[in-house]
């Protein structure tokens, strides 16, 4: 009897592609179960004590968080990381969406420049910042040294030395390693999009423009959702390009969350401290996710139905 119940049980899993979806990814669940709640519970716990480098903390409640809220470096280390995610998330939709439109389009070498265009991504990421870093020197950098020679400037320019020179700069490295990602997503998106939907439009006397409003946009838009979302994520949370540029200099003009978190738990010995600026960023994170998941996704837009 037992074991014609589990017969039945099983071949109901295999006739249901949710079940049997579900049950192919209960070991990636479970593994990110453990890795993910574990050091999130243990960094909640630890925002809530006065934990320091080899001691052990008590319990004090919210007083980390009442600490930050007059903390004038956390409010400005929250300033820079809106500020940086904003603009590099929005020229990298706008930029990676173009590269994605151009690459989609039967021009030479494509194959070679798809290869070309992926090496931002997967240099890794303190290479990548070690050349901004050179890149951006006040003595010997290159792009200084051009505009000096062309004669559009006469001195080299402070890229680090100066606040909102500083912000523009890591802005600018962070946009151009995070373009490949966008572009070679949104391209494979593209690539779903059946070359009939054009051809009738064309026919029926769309232009350019018409055909990425009314067909290349509308079903692009879930694989923009999650594009994007998964963008402003890596860049929000971004910590090692900052980190090698500017160690969140000059006068903490570069620091964020990320960055203010493990100097004040690491170097500043205040682990406790460093634990409340990183759970301080989960609603930030929170609140991208949900504005994909109820706007950027709703079915109307994916279905080209009302709810």
């Amino acid at each position: 009897m037992a074991q014609a119940t589990g017969i039945t049980l099983l071949s109901r899993i295999n006739n249901s592609a949710n079940a049997l979806g579900l049950l192919f990814m209960l070991p990636a669940a479970a593994i990110l179960l453990v890795f993910l709640t574990y050091p999130l519970g243990l960094g909640l716990w630890l925002g809530l004590t006065d934990t320091k480098i080899g001691r052990g903390g008590e319990f004090i409640g919210l007083d980390n968080y009442r600490s930050l809220f007059n903390d004038s470096v956390f409010w400005l280390s929250v300033f820079n990381t809106v500020v940086y995610t904003g603009i590099a998330s929005v020229f990298k939709f706008f930029l990676g969406l173009w590269l994605a439109l151009l690459l989609n389009e039967n021009i030479r070498f494509k194959s070679f420049m798809r290869a070309i265009l992926l090496l931002p991504w997967i240099v890794p990421t303190t290479l990548s910042a070690i050349a901004f870093w050179w890149i951006y020197d006040s003595q010997f950098s290159i792009i200084s040294w051009v505009l000096v020679k062309m004669g559009l400037i006469d001195k080299y320019i402070n890229f680090l030395g100066d606040g909102w020179n500083a912000r523009f700069s890591v802005i600018a490295a962070n946009i151009w390693r995070g373009i490949p990602f966008v572009a070679i997503s949104l391209l494979a998106g593209l690539q779903t999009i059946s070359p009939s939907l054009y051809e009738a439009a064309t026919i029926d006397g769309a232009s350019r423009w018409q055909l990425f409003r009314h067909v290349t946009y509308p079903l692009l838009t879930p694989i923009i959702a999650i594009v994007m979302t998964f963008s402003v994520l890596f860049t929000f949370t971004d910590f090692q390009l900052i980190y090698v540029i500017t160690r969140g200099g000059p006068v903490n003009a570069t620091h964020l969350m990320a960055t203010l978190s493990f100097q004040r738990a690491i170097p500043g010995g205040q682990l406790a401290e460093g634990a409340a600026i990183a759970m301080a960023m989960v609603p930030f994170l929170v609140a991208a996710i949900l504005i994909s998941f109820f706007g950027l996704q709703r079915r109307k837009w994916q279905q080209g139905t009302k709810d």
